[in-house]
């Protein structure tokens, strides 16, 4: 498939082969808690844990990417291998499946696709779901190949602020963008990377689901140019991996998350800011 996304009757098509591997990425948003007390998942999808074993905590950033082993470790104890097919959603519709797909792609694995509108395209689908994740119970053989180019650091931003070889779009909203609104992590400061342009995360989404391409691309003409490498940011990570997608999705292949984003950044009073 050449697209970063799935449908629901793609998944249903699929549903017969034995290398599917159905995550289920949810995190909590910044200002809004998902129900864990009582959860609807797609049957037989194993939790990706974004925020504990898939974080760096010894950053005191948010979401930092662990590095390629303990990747590799985590991935091979969900059962997945090589060749599985490897399909993720989130409970919210498109928000922090993105970030998963992202991660994935990072580490090579290009059999990795996005289901659109989640948990809630498969519940307008009336389709039955589960209240329990499946616990695998075979190793993977996963291995993690890194793809560099996908991933960005502060070290990377700067040498763009001096060399212009990098398009640098911000997906949180425009008050943080423009320092009007305080940011939510204490110690942070407001305002954004010189040279970038915002786009709200919000902004490529209707509804639960990811607009159609031909919605994508004049919201993204304006930021994107495909003679550069075209780096997301956001507040810690996440949002800015669902404009990687849906940039993906239009076609433009040189796409890469600042994984310490804003949260990063906007703690180090060293670095530059508008």
């Amino acid at each position: 498939m050449k697209s970063p996304l799935i449908n629901v009757q793609q998944l249903r098509n699929l549903s017969h082969s034995h290398n599917i591997i159905l995550l289920d990425a949810t995190i909590d948003k910044v200002n809004e808690k998902i129900d864990n007390n009582n959860i609807s998942l797609i049957p037989n999808s194993i939790f990706f844990d974004i925020e504990g074993v898939f974080s760096d905590h010894s950053t005191g950033l948010p979401h930092t990417m662990v590095d390629p082993i303990t990747f590799t470790a985590h991935v091979q104890n969900l059962g997945i291998n090589q060749d599985s097919i490897v399909i993720i959603y989130d409970r919210w519709g498109v928000y922090s499946s993105p970030r998963a797909w992202w991660m994935f792609r990072y580490m090579g694995h290009e059999q990795t696709y996005v289901l659109d509108g989640g948990v809630k395209a498969w519940q307008i689908a009336d389709l039955p779901v589960s209240n329990r994740h499946h616990i695998p119970t075979e190793r993977g053989n996963f291995q993690s190949v890194v793809q560099a180019d996908w991933f960005k650091n502060t070290k990377d931003i700067l040498q763009h602020l001096k060399s212009k070889t990098s398009t640098i779009i911000d997906a949180r909203g425009a008050g943080r963008f423009s320092g009007t609104v305080a940011e939510p992590r204490p110690g942070v400061r407001s305002g954004h990377i010189p040279t970038s342009s915002n786009l709200p995360f919000d902004q490529v989404l209707e509804g639960p689901f990811l607009k159609d391409k031909a919605l994508l691309e004049p919201l993204f003409a304006p930021h994107l140019r495909e003679a550069h490498s075209n780096i997301f940011t956001c507040g810690s990570g996440i949002t800015a991996s669902i404009l990687a997608l849906a940039a993906y999705q239009t076609g433009v292949k040189n796409i890469a998350v600042y994984d310490g984003s804003w949260a990063e950044w906007g703690a180090d009073h060293a670095l530059p800011m508008e």
